[in-house]
């Protein structure tokens, strides 16, 4: 599978202006992408202030998400603010070929910047998404930082994280991210911002993938720009059969 990493800089609470700056990188897309990875809330910037930003879940950006998956034949993965029954949710779409659509909310809500006060989180299991024969695993951002939820219990081949990851911590998310490829023998993709934020905050992307073993095939960058890997599944199931830790993982259940 041919993943398309997009690390950008977001206009701060600017739908019109963030899709139209997609609708550049679409141009210059290599052929062959079977799936485009977005950041968190690619359209707004990590606001705190979801009444400015938010869209029904059959709103115009999915819509657009919508056209663009089937125009271009690749899936599309990306978070963006959604508002239902008067909640805002930090929803993470999963654009099929065909328009279809899965989502995932994010569960740990970012206290340190009071991202649980404005968005509600999901409390249900998480979402494993099938694609093309791949069990894909979607998180958000502060999902990162627990280990627990992210477990492959579920026996996915790749586990995803959408972010909006400042410079200041950026050895954490470079750190975590490796640590919950090896643990879970997974491919990890993890898709990070530019630039800055409304609040002075610095991004400077480190987007990454990274192999079931703790091997960069991407390594952390720090530019503007699409970068590519192949995935191979029967890699990891390989390596599953040579080296199986997943066989004496600890049995529990975060949802009793």
């Amino acid at each position: 599978m041919k993943v398309a990493l997009i690390q950008t800089h977001i206009k701060w609470e600017d739908k019109e202006a963030n899709l139209q700056h997609y609708e550049q990188w679409f141009t210059t897309m290599e052929e062959g992408v079977d799936l485009v990875v977005f950041p968190e809330m690619f359209t707004s910037g990590f606001t705190m202030s979801p009444q400015k930003v938010a869209e029904s879940k059959e709103g115009f950006t999915l819509k657009w998400l919508k056209s663009k998956a089937i125009l271009l034949n690749v899936a599309i993965i990306g978070s963006l603010v959604i508002e239902e029954a008067g909640n805002y949710f930090n929803r993470l779409f999963f654009v099929f070929p065909d328009g279809e659509v899965q989502f995932y909310d994010k569960r740990h809500l970012f206290t340190l910047a009071g991202e649980e006060k404005v968005y509600t989180s999901n409390k249900k299991e998480k979402v494993i998404m099938q694609y093309k024969g791949w069990k894909i695993c979607p998180l958000i951002c502060y999902d990162l930082r627990f280990p627990v939820y992210s477990r492959n219990v579920e026996d996915y081949d790749l586990l995803l994280y959408v972010a909006n990851w400042p410079k200041q911590r950026i050895q954490a998310w470079d750190i975590l991210l490796r640590a919950r490829a090896v643990e879970n023998l997974s491919y990890v993709v993890g898709v990070n911002r530019v630039g800055f934020d409304a609040n002075g905050l610095a991004y400077i992307g480190h987007s990454q993938v990274i192999d079931e073993l703790g091997h960069f095939i991407v390594h952390p960058f720090e530019e503007e720009a699409i970068q590519y890997a192949m995935l191979d599944k029967n890699k990891i199931l390989e390596t599953r059969t040579k080296l199986n830790f997943l066989k004496d993982k600890d049995e529990f259940s975060l949802f009793l």
